[in-house]
């Protein structure tokens, strides 16, 4: 059987030397990103909305090839909506709300992800991760006067300092030096910028191993996540199966113990187990092989994500088991949090300490989706008899007894609340709000009518959030008062990006007023909210306080405390 090629072909870029002085650059750079990944794209896509200039590195001479990332949650559509990249994802991706488990050849659950019509956004797209890049790259370079990518340039060495860093950098066209006041680490499980600050990643690495193989094949089945346990094609097996745009299927295979891994990975090996796996599936098409690897699941990651001037986000700060597509997904929600940050102490707009809460905030979630990660890996690959004992038990009972299904919920990512935050406004009056997203959280979405200039056109609230502060206040009939206008004054005089909206109960068409009104009249129920409610929004989508009667001190309060911490 002969191998096929990915149905999708990388545009190749050349090096290309700066100006240089004896080796070095001659421009000092404010912020240098090493690794092109979908986070590092993703932070240059975020500082550029700031306004901010970056230089990406890159080793490679193209978007990745090979079988990668390939799951794409709410969260991280919503994010890169906010980039201007999410059009090629939409389009293009295949979206999903649940899945399929089976235990030998019987259904033993059928999960089904939050989906309902408050919703813009699938809860998940499938799309390969040379894709993910390519969408990513092409929104960077509709930006390229703030972003300048260096491709087929390696980073071989760091030397960081409290006022930045010098970077010595390798490429075909000659090695150089650079200098930077920050540098963003995004270059990978194996990264060159971690190891050179001699810091190591914590946790756990399981001893259970991953066949993963891609194939082409036509069918018409439905995009779901489907998992075999125990399954007649490969019995003491779990297997995972995931349909891709463009005729392309993910199917991971647990190696039994004893299995050596490199005889494993051989296509004479490989083969008749996928032919295996799709006739118990029922699937009866011709199928090509693409790609074969092994995979092995690690729970792991940095105890700090700040070292000086030297930032770590994505897999270069914490590796998470695959189950639960928690990988690229934590990766693009560290940029979307760093890069505001850095932004603002960039532009002089908030202090160094802010960037301590970006460790702070995304260590507490990398912790979860670790504590998250390894429950579906001890259960998806059990490292013991104990464990492999239980999940035979819990298979068994999934059979006829619905409650134990629960227990085999692979536990899909989900957007993380900074409850601990530093920087979330102290709730004045504690349980006054008896529903609504508490400060730390991302704003539940919900449809609503934007009128402007007395047009009026449905939208959703994540459509409000832009790269600054934003005051939602609530309202019958969108009246503001006016000291909160003269906030709006105060902070533009600082410099500090804010928006005031005004989200009302009831349309207004005779009003010139711009408004936004709560069509179908859940928007006010779901956050609590009553005549005079604000919610204070950052610029990543989390809350950072709410008050059912704010003055306009409290929020320039909070905001000042958030970028001052």
């Amino acid at each position: 059987m002969e191998f096929k090629p990915y149905p999708f072909t990388a545009k190749k870029y050349a090096a290309k030397l700066p100006k240089l002085d004896n080796g070095i650059e001659t421009k000092r750079h404010a912020v240098t990103i090493v690794g092109g990944g979908p986070v590092g794209l993703t932070v240059a896509l975020g500082l550029a909305n700031h306004g901010v200039p970056s230089v990406l590195i890159e080793a490679d001479d193209s978007v990745c090839s090979g079988s990668r990332a390939i799951c794409i949650s709410r969260r991280s559509l919503e994010i890169i909506e906010r980039l201007g990249a999410a059009d090629g994802f939409l389009k293009t991706g295949l979206p999903w709300a649940g899945g399929r488990s089976f235990y030998r050849d019987t259904e033993v659950l059928h999960f089904k992800m939050p989906q309902d019509d408050n919703q813009k956004l699938p809860p998940m797209v499938n799309l390969a991760q040379y894709h993910i890049e390519q969408f990513l790259l092409d929104a960077a370079q509709r930006k390229s006067d703030l972003i300048d990518i260096r491709w087929q340039t390696r980073a071989t060495a760091i030397e960081s300092r409290v006022d930045g860093a010098t970077l010595n950098l390798a490429t075909p066209e000659g090695d150089y030096s650079l200098n930077t006041d920050w540098v963003v680490a995004c270059d990978g499980g194996r990264s060159t910028i971690r190891e050179a600050l001699g810091l190591q990643l914590k946790g756990t690495s399981y001893e259970g191993r991953y066949v993963i193989v891609d194939i082409e094949l036509e069918s018409d089945r439905p995009t779901e996540r489907l998992a075999y346990f125990d399954p007649s094609s490969n019995p003491g097996s779990t297997v995972l199966v995931h349909k891709q745009p463009d005729n392309v299927w993910r199917i991971d295979y647990q190696l039994r113990d004893g299995e050596d891994a490199e005889q494993a990975v051989k296509p004479e090996n490989v083969f008749p187990r996928v032919q295996s796996l799709l006739n118990m599936m029922g699937e009866r098409g011709d199928w090509a092989p693409i790609w074969i690897t092994i995979y092995k699941a690690n729970a792991l990651t940095l105890e700090s994500y700040r070292h000086d001037r030297v930032l770590f986000g994505g897999d270069a700060a914490h590796l998470v088991p695959i189950f639960g597509v928690r990988g690229a997904n934590s990766g693009i929600d560290d940029a979307d949090n760093l890069a505001w940050k850095l932004a603002f102490v960039v532009r002089g707009l908030a202090s160094e300490g802010l960037l301590d809460s970006y460790s702070a905030e995304r260590v507490f979630a990398a912790h979860e989706n670790l504590s998250y990660g390894t429950k579906s890996t001890e259960f998806m690959a059990p490292p013991s008899f104990a464990f492999e004992l239980m999940r035979k038990a819990v298979l068994s009972l999934a059979i006829k007894h619905e409650r134990v299904r629960s227990l085999i919920n692979p536990r899909q990512t989900s957007a993380i609340t900074y409850t601990a935050s530093p920087l979330n406004a102290a709730e004045i009056e504690p349980g006054a709000f008896t529903t609504g997203p508490v400060p730390g959280a991302v704003l539940p979405e919900c449809p609503l009518t934007i009128v402007e200039g007395g047009n009026a056109r449905e939208a959703h609230l994540t459509d409000l959030v832009t790269p600054c502060f934003t005051a939602l206040h609530f309202s019958e009939d969108g009246r503001i008062p006016t000291e909160f206008f003269a906030l709006e004054a105060t902070l533009q005089g600082e410099k500090l990006p804010f928006k005031l909206i005004p989200v009302t109960s009831h349309l207004h068409p005779e009003t010139k007023s711009d408004h936004n009104w709560d069509h179908t009249g859940r928007l006010f129920a779901m956050y609590g909210a009553r005549p005079g409610t604000v919610y204070l929004v950052r610029p990543d989508g989390h809350v950072l306080g709410r008050w059912h009667a704010a003055a306009a001190a409290d929020i320039a309060t909070a905001i000042h405390h958030a970028l001052n911490s």
